[in-house]
């Protein structure tokens, strides 16, 4: 058997505490053996010491391996995911008509799965790039689906079809008595957020309005996002709801009104407070201001990271490129891969790039990326880059 240590904080967050049990006991009889991967692994959790070592300790040291502080709350956390699948199976959303809103499709089919039974609403205009102006949903929408048709390259009139299914669904609510809207702690979720709790608020709804907001799970050792969890943990989250009250909404407006007010300061003011109603919304703000050049370099955060990884792993491939940003360089990942393709064009096409590109027909996550001379000397800041690009990160024109 192998006793070299498995990270049972799977990205999905999901534990059987059962096998947790056997992984202790097969640890404890590895470290009695003196079998040396299984002794590094209990010293790194346990000082050494003269007593003879126990069940306990193997426990102790499994559960700091899958992120927790003790083998006590690791048991109490995965009774608790069971409980909230067995409450869900029970009642779940059947006890009234409900609506989950989220920024995108990824957790559709695992809220299907895990028992939930409401209407699904996906309203996923990446605000976090592109023009955003303060305009009727009707003209911002039409603003937005002609940007997007030049990210995506679909036509404007297929964008515009594309957004108008969320735009539209926001005047069509009467038939909900809940509203559940699930959110992670990013850029691209929360600026979405920002936008929906701001028409929620100029137009009520009858229904009740509930949040699910997750910034970190117990047990994933990197969260990204709600997409990523088992469907057991949508229900776990479920349990941790809460209601949408006027302060949150009065933030939506605020936020949005300041991502609209073409400058920064009511943007940086804002993220300032640290946004008490929720928090992880004035962190995310903080972090989309940094997609602005900076004054040293004049670079945004993800154009200094992606030169930063070229320049530590590259030549290297785009499609690794994005890897390396979402898994080790991104401090607060939000980026799509289209999205990030599309924030790698100025630094490729300009007519001194940051980065080479090689010249192939092979599909784009495949091509190879390298860092120019003049890459280089704006990354150390002997260079100042000026995005040629015509469309900057959202915010003031």
């Amino acid at each position: 058997m192998s006793t070299l240590p498995r990270r049972d904080a799977t990205s999905h967050g999901r534990f059987n505490l059962e096998q947790q049990r056997k992984r202790a006991k097969e640890l404890l009889k590895a470290a009695r053996a003196d079998e040396p991967p299984a002794l590094a692994r209990m010293l790194q959790h346990i000082p050494p010491r003269q007593t003879p070592l126990k069940l306990a300790d193997a426990q102790f040291v499994i559960a700091r391996e899958c992120g927790f502080p003790s083998w006590a709350k690791f048991k109490s956390h995965i009774e608790s995911l069971d409980a909230s699948r067995r409450l869900l199976s029970e009642c779940g959303d059947r006890d009234m008509a409900t609506l989950h809103i989220r920024c995108g499709s990824d957790i559709e089919h695992s809220l299907r799965s895990a028992g939930f039974e409401g209407d699904f609403l996906e309203f996923s205009d990446p605000f976090c790039i592109g023009p955003l102006r303060a305009l009727s949903p009707e003209e911002l929408m039409r603003l937005r689906a002609g940007f997007l048709a030049e990210v995506s390259g679909m036509s404007e009139r297929d964008a515009l079809a594309r957004l108008r299914k969320g735009y539209e669904a926001l005047n069509q609510l009467e038939r909900y008595k809940r509203l559940v809207l699930w959110f992670e702690h990013d850029s691209y979720d929360q600026l979405i957020l920002a936008y929906l709790l701001h028409r929620l608020r100029i137009n009520p709804p009858k229904a009740r309005i509930e949040l699910v907001a997750v910034e970190s799970v117990p047990g994933v050792e990197r969260f990204i996002g709600i997409g990523q969890l088992a469907p057991d943990l949508l229900a776990w989250l479920w349990r941790q709801r809460r209601p949408v009250e006027a302060p949150l909404l009065e933030l939506g407006t605020r936020a949005w009104r300041a991502l609209t007010a073409g400058s920064l300061e009511p943007l940086q003011a804002l993220a300032a407070t640290g946004t008490p109603a929720l928090p992880m919304m004035g962190r995310a703000l903080a972090r989309h201001l940094q997609e602005f050049p900076s004054p040293d370099t004049g670079l945004g955060l993800t154009e200094r990271l992606t030169l930063e990884i070229v320049r530590d792993h590259g030549p290297l491939a785009v499609g690794k490129a994005f890897s390396y940003l979402m898994r080790e360089y991104e401090p607060l990942p939000y980026l799509g891969d289209l999205m990030f393709w599309w924030l790698l064009q100025p630094l490729i096409a300009a007519p001194q790039p940051l980065l080479d590109i090689s010249a192939t027909h092979r599909e784009w996550p495949h091509r190879q990326l390298a860092l120019t001379e003049r890459g280089r000397n704006v990354l150390t800041g002997r260079r100042k880059w000026a995005n040629p690009s015509l469309i900057q990160p959202t915010g003031p024109r």
